[in-house]
């Protein structure tokens, strides 16, 4: 019975992972107000440079968004690069601060 309840935590995880990438591109298109859709962002897509093309303005706005909407805070800038990679790296990140400090 064991191996059900782990079929259904994966599956769990999987489907809050999507919810939050989901809930991450919105907030990206929203706080930036980028011309797109936030269905068209691939979650492993680079938000800055050849990807995305987000800049050094859009780092601030972005961190504040972050910020404000998820209760994260990225308190330096070696872990905002990190982090602010792409959708995938920001759910990760919030995900894992979210265990380390439950609401």
């Amino acid at each position: 019975m064991a191996g059900a309840t782990d079929m259904t935590d994966s599956t769990d995880s999987t489907d809050s992972s999507k919810s939050l990438q989901a809930e991450i591109k919105q907030a990206i298109v929203r706080s930036l107000r980028l011309p797109i859709a936030p269905e068209e962002i691939d979650t492993s897509t680079p938000l800055f440079g050849d990807g995305l093309g987000l800049d050094s303005i859009d780092v601030l706005e972005l961190v504040l968004e972050l910020e404000r909407g998820f209760g994260v805070s990225i308190s330096d800038e070696q872990t905002g690069t990190k982090v602010l990679y792409s959708v995938e790296t920001i759910a990760s990140f919030i995900m894992t601060e979210r265990r380390k400090n439950p609401a």
